[in-house]
């Protein structure tokens, strides 16, 4: 059989749920026999019904009874414990599927490969590593957050052909209109925005995903002192936001403020402190200084980088970029876009 291709079937189907399951991975499930897919499912929701569940109650009634001779494809190895959902794995045993064919073992202490050895002590054949590779950054997000305690960051910004970013008072437009439209449907797939204090006070942004179609992300501002006035977008209550400051200051619904102390360690105790709220990734999309403090820190897994033709002459210049590969470049309209990761 070709592993391959059904394990790339698996791929796509698990990217759909990109923005609605988190924190919990991508994961997409095919059922084949005699080299027909006969069902198929992925993961769609947060604490919905899990990607092989899904794939075996898809099989028509006509085929059903092939389901006992069928191969099973997951991307990520089957779960064994009782969360949201009961074990994968006793679906599997129940349905009588004989062998299991899997990308990645799942990184979560509770799996870690208990799920595919209870499936070997049940006499089914596990075939994995499949792809691992493309299966491992399919779920990029989820392996950073289970294996290093902290969201998947993504720094973003747009810059014009002379190295600038913005002006020191002035709100500047940078990206053409199918750009920023793309940039939202990027915030559409992660579970966060960041920006900081400056940023919040001269763009007023409501860090929503108004030019899309999709979930908002949890906002994330830095307000050390209190400063930013209220009557912001940030602060209008209609999305899940979260104030990191020295000061004291009550919640309210919607508005939670978070106190954390402004020194060296103030990005890494953010990130930690978003993990223990089962914030999986993370887009920091400015100023200059945060962007900066990323990256200095080295605690960053993806920059995306729009550059415009314009030109400002002078602002605020970009972020020293330095020691990173690049992934792809695209280009949208006159803007190009690049994809960078960091050198390991």
């Amino acid at each position: 059989m070709n592993h391959d291709l059904y394990m790339r079937r698996c791929f796509e189907l698990a990217s759909l749920g990109l923005g609605k399951v988190e924190s919990n991975p991508l994961v997409g499930a095919v059922l084949v026999h005699d080299n027909q897919i006969i069902g198929e499912g992925y993961h769609e929701v947060f604490g919905g019904k899990h990607a092989e569940v899904n794939a075996i109650e898809s099989v028509g009634k006509e085929n059903q009874r092939l389901i006992t001779e069928s191969t099973l494809y997951v991307n990520l190895e089957p779960c064994c414990h009782t969360g949201k959902t009961p074990p994968c794995v006793d679906l599997i045993l129940k349905n009588g599927i004989k062998r299991v064919v899997i990308s990645n073992r799942d990184p979560n202490p509770q799996v870690a490969g208990k799920g595919i050895q209870k499936l070997l002590d049940e006499g089914i054949e596990v075939i994995e590593g499949i792809l691992q590779g493309e299966g491992r950054w399919l779920n990029r997000r989820f392996f950073t957050f289970m294996e290093q305690g902290r969201p998947y960051v993504i720094l973003k910004w747009a810059q014009t052909q002379d190295g600038f970013i913005g002006k020191q008072e002035e709100k500047v437009w940078i990206s053409n209109h199918q750009s920023n439209q793309l940039s939202h449907k990027w915030r559409s797939e992660e579970s966060a925005i960041m920006v900081a204090t400056n940023t919040a006070a001269l763009d007023n942004p409501r860090l929503n995903v108004r030019e899309w179609t999709g979930k908002d992300p949890v906002r994330v501002v830095l307000d050390k002192s209190l400063r930013l006035p209220e009557s912001l977008h940030l602060f209008d209550n209609t999305v899940r936001t979260i104030v990191y400051t020295e000061q004291d200051k009550a919640s309210e619904e919607n508005l939670e403020y978070s106190k954390l102390k402004f020194d060296d360690n103030l990005i890494s105790n953010i990130l930690s402190d978003l993990a223990q709220k089962q914030i999986s990734s993370l887009i920091v999309e400015g100023g200059a200084v945060l962007l900066n403090a990323f990256l200095q820190q080295n605690l960053w897994d993806e920059a995306r980088i729009i550059k415009s033709t314009k030109q400002l002459g002078q602002g605020v210049k970009s972020p020293e970029l330095s020691n990173s590969s690049l992934l792809e470049e695209i280009k949208v309209g006159d803007d190009i876009i690049q994809f960078l990761k960091p050198k390991p």
